[in-house]
């Protein structure tokens, strides 16, 4: 039974980030799913939540075309994330499991920002929405943020060691064992990380539409991710994988040159369509027959780091398909395992020789009525107790130059671990772009 609540709107604009801090700044269940610091449209959720090992998962909802608008988190739904290993697993691959894996929690209460129109919206019981009014009315402008300490990286792969794993995919590849790999490796740093601290540099420097941080008992996930993953309204779902990097260039001319690159370049236009077509064969498993379709191709995203090469899939679900068939048919997603999934995945397993964890899952909610809307844990940083985690890789195709890819993985672990305060390792920072 759907959960009892109240939507009240809020007479001004208040900002999410004074909102969170203010509110779920000591709040170990919490969340602020964050659309950017510059929005001007999109949603903002900042909220708390009821944990419970029960609620690590998200819900098994029945999906019934025409109900179910995305319009938000609800009291009663979900927030969390899903990690890489326990899906690849799931689906009969070898994976490293490692914890945290899954964590979740079932809104208590939220507040959502709509950035068009500067409208604030409470959500709670209606026991509690007095308070939190009162509450949302003592917000104060949040203090700066601290500064970034300075820390050493460690990496799981020296660059030299990841380009032995390059020539590995495309061996696999002329082999015929896979057309494309979305290798990956990572960064630890040894420290005791606030997490809020860390989300808020991440998002000064590098923000994005589909951001967030999700606290989760003594660990949380901050996140600059720019790729939104599933997308469920209505009983229609839509996927928009990104494959294809570039740098961003200070210099306007350079900056343009960089995005027409992208756009033009024969590997990066095939290894998105590669997942174009996978995540297109993924949906169809529970998309109604002739729905599949993929309505954008090839656009160029822009970001204050990188420019993206961004497709979008889109495809209208069969009757009585549930939230759980959708993560089943999808999960771990093409853009981050290569094609064909199975074997990319089991090859990865053998190259990558360690978990990926949270990073190459998902994050965001899931509603009571089915609607949900989940990012890809990419541009992350996993913040636990005394160590911050982050993840980076590319896809592989016959195409890839070592020498790009290696620079590639260092334009985006950059930002996440100068969040924590630390820099790439020194054989990293020199393979790099300058």
């Amino acid at each position: 039974m759907k959960s009892p609540s109240v939507r009240v709107e809020y007479p001004e604009w208040v900002d999410p980030e004074d909102v969170y801090v203010a509110l779920c700044g000591d709040a170990e269940n919490s969340f602020w799913l964050d659309a950017g610091d510059d929005a001007v449209q999109g949603w903002s959720w900042v909220g708390a939540g009821l944990p419970g090992r029960d609620h690590d998962a998200p819900p098994r909802v029945h999906i019934h075309p025409g109900a179910g608008s995305a319009s938000g988190p609800t009291v009663g739904g979900w927030v969390g994330w899903m990690d890489y290993d326990s899906a690849a697993r799931g689906a009969g691959v070898p994976a490293h499991i490692e914890a945290p894996g899954a964590r979740g929690m079932r809104v208590d209460w939220c507040i959502g920002f709509d950035h068009a129109r500067e409208a604030v919206v409470l959500i709670a019981a209606p026991t509690r929405i007095d308070a939190l009014m009162a509450a949302v009315a003592r917000v104060a402008v949040a203090p700066p943020v601290a500064p970034a300490p300075r820390l050493e990286a460690v990496a799981r792969h020296r660059p030299d060691a990841y380009v032995r794993a390059i020539a590995a995919c495309r061996r696999a590849i002329r082999e015929g064992e896979a057309y494309q790999l979305c290798l990956t490796t990572r960064f630890e740093v040894a420290t005791r990380a606030d997490a809020v601290a860390v989300f808020r540099r991440l998002r000064a420097a590098t923000g994005s539409h589909h951001a967030g941080l999700i606290r989760s008992g003594e660990v949380a996930l901050a996140s600059a991710s720019p790729e939104r993953f599933l997308e469920i309204d209505r009983g229609r779902v839509a996927t928009h994988p990104i494959k294809g990097t570039r740098p961003r260039h200070g210099d306007p001319v350079a900056d343009r040159a960089a995005a027409d690159e992208l756009r033009a370049s024969a590997k990066e236009r095939a290894e998105n369509v590669m997942i174009v077509d996978l995540m297109r064969n993924d949906l169809s498993r529970v998309c109604r027959p002739g729905s599949v379709r993929v309505p954008r191709l090839l656009a160029v995203e822009s970001y204050p780091a990188v420019h993206q090469l961004v497709s979008t899939v889109t495809g209208r679900l069969r009757v009585g398909v549930s939230t759980t068939d959708v993560l089943a048919a999808t999960f771990p997603a093409g853009s981050m395992t290569g094609a064909p999934k199975v074997s990319a995945m089991t090859i990865l397993h053998g190259l990558e020789r360690g978990p990926r964890g949270v990073f190459a899952g998902c994050f965001g909610w899931v509603g009571e009525n089915g609607a949900a809307d989940l990012a890809m844990v990419i541009r992350s940083v996993l913040v636990e107790p005394h160590r911050a985690v982050v993840g980076a890789g590319g896809g592989i195709t016959w195409r890839s130059v070592p020498e790009a890819e290696v620079a590639e993985v260092a334009v985006k672990a950059r930002a996440p671990l100068a969040a924590v305060g630390a820099e790439l390792p020194e054989a990293w920072r020199r393979a790099g772009p300058a």
